[in-house]
């Protein structure tokens, strides 16, 4: 059974910096991708950033430039660095997991999700 574990997130001023983590532990099959969602109030959850196997790294336009995604496969352990933090970024970040457990199937993980509020 994976178990998603996140840390990070908080309550910074605009054009500060946080980090999030996200562990996955417990993986019996292979993680092929770790990525963060976000959602504000009211709004639509989005895509933040993915790392994939194969395919590479995609962010969100408003996010390009200012945040990076990182992973250390061999502790599946994946990092989103935000930097230049605008109030629009405000929501709560969820990471998120693909695990492939067999060759046509991949199972799909979230966090319980962190915070990041942007505010003056």
């Amino acid at each position: 059974q994976v178990q998603i574990v996140e840390s990070g997130g908080g309550s910074v001023e605009p054009g500060g910096s946080l980090r999030l983590s996200c562990v996955a532990n417990g993986s019996a099959g292979s993680i092929v991708s770790m990525g963060w969602y976000r959602q504000a109030p009211e709004k639509q959850r989005e895509l933040v950033a993915m790392m994939t196997d194969g395919f590479g790294t995609e962010y969100a336009d408003s996010v390009k430039g200012r945040f990076a995604i990182s992973r250390e496969k061999a502790k599946n352990t994946g990092y989103l660095e935000m930097n230049s933090l605008k109030p629009e970024d405000t929501a709560v970040y969820r990471c998120y997991v693909g695990e492939r457990v067999s060759p046509t199937s991949i199972y799909n993980h979230w966090g319980q999700g962190t915070q990041v509020t942007v505010s003056s």
